[in-house]
């Protein structure tokens, strides 16, 4: 199979999250063809105050499987093509084997555990 780069926040820790992108009511995964691409895109985050993510090679069916089961898009960015990230940016869970729909999701504090109230906490203390 083919290796892409996508970003990584946190990689290979508990709190990994992949780098995805809002379209609409959809969420999107780009996969860069080229690591430079991929880095060049990270520079813009950065230069947007957004957290700086890691490069990582991964196969692309891994990450095809990923989206497949967390309803998400994906977009390939061929080698030179000048992609530039939006202004709405989300974190996404990498790991997590069960991945939540939006209409499972808490819609208040009370219904969350007191670990995923601290996982939220420490990911909102990152971006202060």
């Amino acid at each position: 199979m083919a290796k892409i780069y996508v970003l990584l926040y946190n990689a290979r820790t508990e709190s990994e999250g992949i780098h995805t992108i809002q379209m609409g009511d959809r969420t999107k995964v780009l996969m860069f063809e080229s690591e430079d691409d991929a880095t060049r895109y990270a520079l813009l985050l950065e230069a947007q105050d957004f957290p700086h993510p890691s490069i990582e090679p991964l196969e692309i069916g891994e990450v095809q499987e990923f989206c497949q089961k967390a309803d998400y898009d994906y977009e390939l960015i061929k080698e030179g093509m000048l992609a530039i990230p939006p202004e709405t940016n989300i974190e996404t869970d990498w790991k997590n084997e069960e991945i939540p729909k939006k209409k499972d999701l808490p819609e208040t504090t009370h219904d969350m555990s007191s670990d995923e109230l601290d996982r939220i906490r420490r990911q909102l203390e990152e971006l202060i």
